[in-house]
């Protein structure tokens, strides 16, 4: 049985990893002055298709960085942590499902880029898991992230034409889906 301790540092271990990605695509683009945008997703197209793995990994500058590389690590940590045994089903849907609806239905032809789309699964999953299942450490866990990140809810309405609201709407849509599928399954 793993200690709580060898259970807490390796909740982060997936969200660290993708983490330390991203980190490194941008200081490759920085550094060297390469331009990974090409490596988003861009609807219906077949270049765009690569994106659906990629997209997650570049970065527009470093406050896009910054303002996913956080998110990522705690809401990653806290699946992982309380979720061990579906976790690693939630993040591939978080990840993977949420680029193919990107690429899919997204109505503009522009490149998508960034984590944004898999935070907002993540946080999606974590409030309406907690609602569904309605045991104490889920309720608990969807109430503390509403605190912390209901008001990222707002992004999936189209505002400014740089964010892909389209990333936060698929990602939000993902992470409630997987929460009503995944809800019969035991986190433990």
């Amino acid at each position: 049985m793993p200690t709580a301790e060898s259970r807490f540092f390796g909740s982060y271990i997936v969200p660290f990893r993708l983490v330390f990605i991203m980190w490194l695509s941008f200081s490759i683009e920085f550094f060297y002055g390469f331009d990974f945008g090409f490596l988003g997703i861009k609807p219906r197209t077949l270049e765009g298709l690569i994106g659906i793995v990629t997209a997650p990994m570049i970065h527009g500058d470093y406050i896009h960085l910054l303002s996913n590389t956080f998110p990522l690590l705690f809401l990653g940590s806290v699946l992982y942590f309380f979720y061990d045994r579906i976790g690693g089903i939630v993040f591939f849907r978080c990840y993977f499902g949420t680029n193919v609806l990107v690429w899919l239905l997204s109505p503009r032809p522009s490149y998508h880029i960034g984590a944004s789309g898999i935070i907002y699964g993540l946080a999606a999953f974590l409030i309406f898991y907690g609602i569904i299942r309605q045991d104490f450490i889920s309720l608990l866990i969807s109430i503390l992230i509403f605190l912390v990140y209901g008001g990222i809810f707002y992004g999936v309405i189209p505002a400014d034409p740089r964010v892909s609201w389209e990333s936060h709407l698929a990602g939000a849509l993902v992470g409630v889906l997987t929460a009503f599928n995944l809800a019969d399954k035991r986190s433990r």
